[in-house]
């Protein structure tokens, strides 16, 4: 039998909880150390890590410019939170809720500060009039979808990722627990697209950039290992439809962006300029250091 906790009466954080993060995880709010933010010369400035949550942003970003928008231009700096760097004094300034993604505007006169995935998502629709509509049916339905992955993705990710994969230990109830809840919203999304191309209908939104790196990278087998284990492939509609997203352009460039970890090939750390994808990749690096070490040697 699995042991049981007895809740204090009152709780009080006095060791770390265990699990991949547990290091910088703490009860309290604020910047843990004094550190600033790098500024490009692009009007946007976006600080993210490689995680879920921030490919949603690069993503649309290279959408964006993949139609031609050359305003939407960006520089992209990683953030690692796995060293708790989301604590710096900077980044608890642009979100003090000190989660990635980030984002600064300058565009206009006042520079504008944007926090929470789903709130940039609709600042750069709304600003470049594209894949959200502006008025209507069809704007309301991307909109509640949006939403719905706002409030569904904690129970895939702080839920069932989290004690599936990240957990110390690991114990039957909440992995059943969240297993069934993220089959559920597989579900939910599998009956949804039976009939329609996208999740908001015929076409490609900001919603569908904002499920796609949760519930179509997962049933792609890159989040958790744990595509056999939920039985991705029963879920044909989503499987097709995450296939489909994984072929656009952008959508690999911006699985790219702030990238540190897998084939190196697939990993750029910053982002300055469109160019980067080809000369600045870790492969890339990785030859041209090589390379100037044999000319000096």
């Amino acid at each position: 039998m699995e042991p049981t906790y007895n809740p204090p009466e009152k709780w009080a954080w006095d060791e770390e909880s265990g699990g991949k993060f547990a290091s910088i995880n703490r009860p309290t709010a604020g910047p843990t150390l004094e550190k600033g933010l790098p500024v490009g010369n692009h009007p946007f400035q976006l600080y993210s890590d490689a995680t879920p949550n921030g490919v949603k942003v690069t993503i649309l970003f290279e959408e964006l410019l993949e139609a031609g928008v050359q305003d939407a231009e960006y520089d992209a700096w990683r953030i690692d939170i796995s060293k708790g760097e989301q604590f710096g004094s900077g980044f608890v300034g642009v979100n003090p809720n000190s989660k990635i993604p980030a984002l600064f505007d300058h565009s206009d006169h006042t520079v504008l500060r944007v926090f929470e995935s789903g709130s940039i998502l609709m600042h750069l629709a709304e600003k470049f009039s594209m894949f959200l509509p502006m008025s209507g049916t069809n704007r309301t339905e991307v909109l509640n979808w949006l939403m719905w992955q706002m409030g569904s993705a904690p129970f895939l990710g702080g839920g069932f990722g989290h004690f599936y994969a990240y957990a110390p230990e690991k114990y039957k109830y909440p992995i059943n627990r969240y297993a069934m809840e993220s089959k559920r919203q597989l579900d939910v999304l599998n009956r949804e697209l039976e009939h329609k191309p996208f999740i908001a209908g015929e076409d490609f939104s900001i919603a569908d950039i904002a499920i796609w790196p949760w519930y179509g990278q997962l049933c792609l087998g890159r989040l958790y290992q744990a595509a056999e284990f939920l039985d991705v492939e029963s879920y044909s509609n989503v499987m097709k439809w995450a296939k489909k997203i994984d072929a656009r352009p952008a959508t690999l460039r911006g699985r790219m962006v702030n990238r540190a970890f897998g084939d190196p090939s697939l990993q750029l750390h910053e982002r300055h300029s469109s160019s980067d994808f080809e000369t600045q990749t870790q492969d890339k690096i990785s030859i041209n250091q090589n390379y100037q070490l044999q000319q000096k040697s």
